[in-house]
């Protein structure tokens, strides 16, 4: 199939549905756009979750039980670490540790993120571009009845039990596309952007913060499809339903199409929601049925193929 197409990301959703694609569209015709705001300095590592989320997964080298970090990993730095004292709540393992050393290393010496993502991406032995949605530095911040949080202090260190009353982007408005996300959405060839069934408060929100992003993401000509994150009123994966209940949402995959009616063209349910249609299709959305849940490679195929699909019989609208 050779369909020219850009992808957004988050971490685990993305790169299931990244994986398909990646199955389904020639290698140079595949750009990945993923969220940068999750990453954070810890213990001097510059560390990128969601980039390192895409690279494993797609270098077949995740781990299978998570979805993140590495498989056949080790963790004898954590153990030093906390008979030294340290802090261990951020659990690095000793393998993923060598890509962050390479990545610290490499950002100090002037080396773009973008750049540092291709190289990782290289020696892994993936062929898809990976692309940092910005080489300027970006923070979630999540305010809570606690007060505000940095993300992975919320998400990891608080395991996302704080409620959420706000969430914002700091360092968005100033920062930039990268000069590698811009040339894949303006590129002529350009058939289609989808949307992973990522959180949109916590990864694709993000990107649309940046506004040279928002704005090449408007001006394209292809249609921009979604996968619902929410199937039957629950998340897959992560607190995105949860988060929804603390913003005053409606815990269903109808709440996420509004949320990204402004922009998008087509929305993919699950079908088990099926019966949200008539309502996504009341906000002049194109809607389309299918199984979403991800559980299998073929799985992960399947609905690369089914979206891919979906985006060229759904065209373009006005908007």
């Amino acid at each position: 199939m050779s369909v020219h197409c850009v992808a957004l990301s988050g971490g685990v959703g993305g790169a299931k549905l990244a994986l398909g694609l990646s199955h389904v569209v020639p290698a140079d015709a595949l750009a990945v756009v993923v969220n940068t705001a999750d990453d954070f300095r810890h213990l001097g590592l510059a560390i990128s979750p969601d980039l390192d989320t895409l690279l494993y997964t797609l270098a077949a080298r995740v781990n299978p039980d998570t979805g993140w970090g590495r498989s056949d990993e080790h963790w004898h730095c954590m153990e030093a670490l906390e008979e030294l004292g340290g802090e261990t709540w951020f659990r690095l393992g000793d393998r993923d540790i060598a890509t962050h050393l390479v990545r610290t290393a490499r950002l100090a010496d002037g080396a773009r993120l973008t750049e540092v993502t291709a190289e990782l991406r290289a020696a892994l032995g993936v062929k898809t571009r990976v692309l940092p949605v910005s080489d300027d530095a970006i923070a979630t911040q999540v305010h809570t009845d606690t007060g505000v949080l940095p993300f992975q202090e919320y998400f990891v260190r608080r395991r996302a039990e704080p409620r959420v009353q706000a969430v914002e982007f700091a360092g968005a408005g100033d920062a930039q596309p990268s000069p590698e996300v811009l040339a894949a959405l303006q590129d002529a060839r350009l058939q289609a952007i989808l949307v992973a069934p990522s959180n949109p408060w916590l990864s694709i929100d993000p990107l649309l913060a940046v506004p040279g992003f928002a704005a090449a993401l408007r001006e394209a000509l292809v249609p921009v499809v979604a996968v619902s994150p929410i199937v039957g009123g629950r998340a897959l994966k992560g607190p995105t339903a949860k988060i929804m209940g603390e913003l005053g949402l409606t815990q269903s995959a109808l709440a996420v199409a509004r949320h990204y009616q402004p922009w998008i063209d087509g929305f993919i349910l699950d079908t088990v929601d099926k019966d949200l249609r008539p309502d996504v299709e009341a906000l002049g959305i194109t809607v389309h049925c299918s199984n979403t849940i991800m559980q299998t490679l073929d799985d992960r195929i399947e609905l690369a193929r089914t979206a891919l699909d979906f985006a060229r019989d759904c065209g373009k609208a006005a908007r």
